[in-house]
């Protein structure tokens, strides 16, 4: 598991693929909104076009607050509470 991206209202943490794991067989994103104190984990296709979608943003060399707009863009997703981070 490796940190790859934070700011004061997001944080990444991206999980390696493991074949063994059907849930992580693409690897997985945690994306964690510290202001709304809400995640989401995202896996399998979703996860590919994740870190596809991710690549190109970077590509372009974004700024944090262009990052976190695209990382808002999975707010509506983000159900899960964060009770230990």
């Amino acid at each position: 598991m490796n940190l790859i991206y934070n700011s004061e209202q997001y944080s990444v943490v991206e999980f390696g693929a493991d074949r063994t794991l059907d849930a992580l067989r693409f690897g997985g994103y945690e994306i964690v909104d510290k202001g709304g104190k809400r995640e989401i984990f995202i896996a399998g296709i979703l996860a590919q076009h994740f870190r596809r979608d991710v690549n190109e943003l970077i590509a372009g060399e974004p700024t944090m607050a262009e990052i976190d707009e695209f990382l808002g863009s999975y707010d509506a997703l983000m159900s899960q509470p964060v009770l230990l981070h």
